[in-house]
């Protein structure tokens, strides 16, 4: 046989020998392209579910992707449902599942789970929520379909939830911020309490109600209307009232009322009470209707806020952001387990400009007569003081004030609930300075030249009617310049005068001093006004606003604040209230230095040789001005009358004191009754 013919027959036979050694292919291997595809459908049907679940498609991740398994043992209900409402309550957003691609390179046959490790996060009202937990997905038939469905259990939601947990909800306030003056002395200040409770199953009777309230002081309504609220069940604990761990006798008759429970709290405290109320404010529970509005920012029904002055405006600051407890209550046992825990953030200590002691003194020199004062800083425009009187004592809103006791004071005289510092009231002479320093300025006014009035009443000519400009004193020697004017308090002059700068120019002096401006302050103060309409409408309201009479309004802070330009080379300066605020100039070039000179010899003189001989003490060199607002009857016959002084210490002016008090027409000595007030405080805090 030819040998070529030879090597052919044994080329093929050995391809038939080594095809007879290869496996059976039934038990071949899945190729490379075989095993690709397979993970491709595993990891297709994790993605999709990913996307459903970060975007809350809770319906659709039941429909089309649990496994039969799983729907069998927990159903819509608990899957779609349960997870809604705990969404709900966590007030969940921008939820964000992702999963890590298997190291193995996906391979998953279709007899095994594929198991996928996902990151889940997601924002709630405490902040975000972080965790991992393992994606299962089994290979299964569903109505002729064969695909890749998700064993589901309720730790997907949240590690350690279990079918039949209760899920609750507790928002963990941080410590609320402290407010100090500038010495760093509390003025809302922290301190321990107890939070009295109960729990409904345990407190359920009538005679338990009526014992915790007179235990605290309260009316049964308010403990009745604590646990009806809608987010009240059977065993969780109801808040009612703090009460200060140092109050041990009221503790120990709640400790003896069944069904009572205490957990210790944070509490708010005012050490200068009354002095400080109207300007710091306090804390309370949060109504319903801010609850409405701030809800998406954390707040719960059983949250405190700031409910008046600095503690409301502060708020956002004081309060520092919240943590939140996710508990769950399990079947059979008595212990929560906790799900989730997101603790509360750091408030600040907010450090004010206001001197607590001075502020003290003002608030006690008043005596609880209806008034407000300010004390300012001229050469930077902090807030030193800033005083309403009468006032109440802002402990007794943070232990829970009673309706009745709120009624009280409502309609208590005086009405301490009034925030007198933040209004506006006629200045009367205390704003002849400001007159005087618009009219230098101008050239209206020549402080040399003096004018013959006689006589305790002028009007400029008959067309005035029966309205005449009235000064007190008629004694002063001829002729009256600027500085006598000043020191006894001239009507008549600074009327003539007014005419004399006119009308528009002196709207616009005002203007120059922040008259009809916003007042650049932390707080809301009514604006200073030189009439209803802003402009002067007759010789008569021209005459009568030069000297603080009329439609002029002033704001007390504000005052205070246009005395400045006299003792600090013409400048006034933005009302601060916080340490950290670097001063602001509010208006300039207001005065000469050598008008200044003149305005300051002149206060000097009204307490040395003028009617402010009450503020002419040993121990402080006062200056300043008084004045007399006067509200007239519909009668034509003079009413009420307000007293005012603003003055400083004429060697060291480091405080401008302004103060106001209601209703001094019984005082023999009139607005002089008012500057002793302010020297004694001046002379307390050399």
């Amino acid at each position: 046989m030819d040998k070529r013919l030879l090597g052919v027959l044994a080329f093929i036979v050995l391809i038939i020998l080594l095809a007879g050694c290869q496996e059976d292919p039934e038990e071949e291997s899945v190729p490379d392209e075989a095993k690709a595809e397979v993970a491709s459908e595993a990891e297709l049907r994790a993605q999709q579910y990913v996307e459903l679940w970060s975007g809350q498609e809770f319906s659709k991740m039941f429909g089309s992707f649990l496994s039969q398994g799983a729907k069998d043992i927990y159903g819509s209900l608990n899957f779609v449902t349960w997870q809604e409402n705990i969404f709900e309550q966590l007030g969940v957003s921008d939820v964000n599942v992702s999963y890590t691609p298997p190291e193995n390179g996906g391979e998953y046959p279709k007899d095994m789970p594929a198991d996928f490790n996902v990151q889940v996060g997601m924002e709630t009202l405490a902040g975000p929520i972080e965790f991992e937990q393992t994606l299962t997905l089994v290979y299964e038939t569903h109505a002729e379909m064969e695909d890749w469905f998700v064993e589901w259990n309720p730790g997907l939601i949240l590690p350690k939830l279990e079918l039949g947990d209760e899920v609750e909800v507790r928002m963990t306030e941080p410590k609320r911020g402290e407010l100090v003056d500038r010495h760093d002395r509390p003025v809302a200040m922290n301190s321990e309490a107890m939070m009295v409770g109960v729990v409904p199953q345990n407190f359920n009777t009538a005679e338990q109600k009526q014992k915790l309230a007179r235990a605290l002081g309260i009316d049964v309504e308010e403990i009745n209307a604590a646990m009806n609220k809608s987010w009240v069940q059977p065993h969780y604990f109801v808040p009612i009232k703090q009460v200060p761990r140092s109050d041990q006798l009221t503790l120990d008759r709640v400790f003896s009322v069944p069904g009572t429970k205490q957990e210790p709290s944070d509490f708010r405290e005012y050490p200068y009470g009354e002095a400080l109320a109207h300007l710091v404010g306090y804390i309370g529970p949060i109504t319903a209707e801010q609850l409405g509005e701030l809800e998406d920012e954390g707040y719960g029904p059983n949250d405190m806020i700031g409910r008046q002055g600095l503690e409301r405006a502060l708020e956002n600051q004081l309060r520092g952001k919240p943590g939140m407890r996710v508990i769950a209550h399990k079947a059979g046992s008595a212990e929560p387990v906790t799900l989730f825990e997101n603790n509360a953030g750091e408030s600040q200590v907010i450090k004010l400009t206001i001197d607590a002691e001075l502020q003290k003194s003002l608030y006690e020199s008043m005596g609880g007569e209806p008034g407000a004062s300010a004390a300012v800083d001229p050469e930077t425009g902090e807030t030193l003081a800033l005083v309403s009187s009468p006032s109440y004592n802002p402990n007794e809103f943070v232990k829970g004030i009673t309706g009745s006791r709120y009624n009280e004071l409502t309609n208590a005289a005086g009405n301490p609930l009034f925030i007198r510092f933040a209004a506006s009231y006629p200045p009367g002479s205390a704003i002849k300075p400001v007159t005087a320093a618009i009219g230098l300025a101008g050239g209206a006014i020549d402080p040399e030249e003096g004018v013959t009035i006689e006589g305790k009443q002028w009007q400029l000519n008959g067309s005035w009617g029966g309205f005449h400009i009235t000064r007190l004193h008629d004694d002063v020697e001829n002729p009256i310049d600027l500085h006598k004017a000043i020191v006894y308090s001239d009507n008549i002059y600074f009327a003539q005068k007014g005419l004399e700068i006119g009308r528009e120019e002196l709207v616009a002096g005002f203007g120059d001093f922040g008259f009809t401006d916003e007042i650049p302050f932390l707080l809301n103060l009514q604006p200073s006004q030189v009439s209803n309409e802003g402009s002067l409408g007759s010789d008569g309201q021209t005459a009568d606003t030069a000297y603080g009479q009329g439609q002029m309004l002033i704001n007390i802070l504000h005052l205070a604040s246009m005395y400045q330009p006299f003792v600090n080379g013409g400048t006034m300066y933005e009302p601060l209230l916080l340490d950290e605020d670097e001063p602001a100039i509010w208006k300039e070039g207001l005065v000469s230095d050598e008008d200044a000179e003149l305005l300051r010899a002149a206060m000097r003189s009204v307490v040395t040789d003028g009617y402010a001989k009450s503020a002419n003490i040993g121990e402080v060199a006062v200056a300043g001005k008084t004045g007399t607002a006067e509200y007239k009857m519909r009668t034509g016959e003079r009413g009420s009358e307000d007293g005012y002084f603003v003055g400083y210490d004429s060697e060291d002016p480091g405080v401008i004191i302004a103060m106001m008090i209601e209703g001094i027409e019984d005082e023999s000595n009139g607005s002089d009754y008012v500057a002793g007030k302010v020297a004694g405080v001046l002379a307390k805090h050399k």
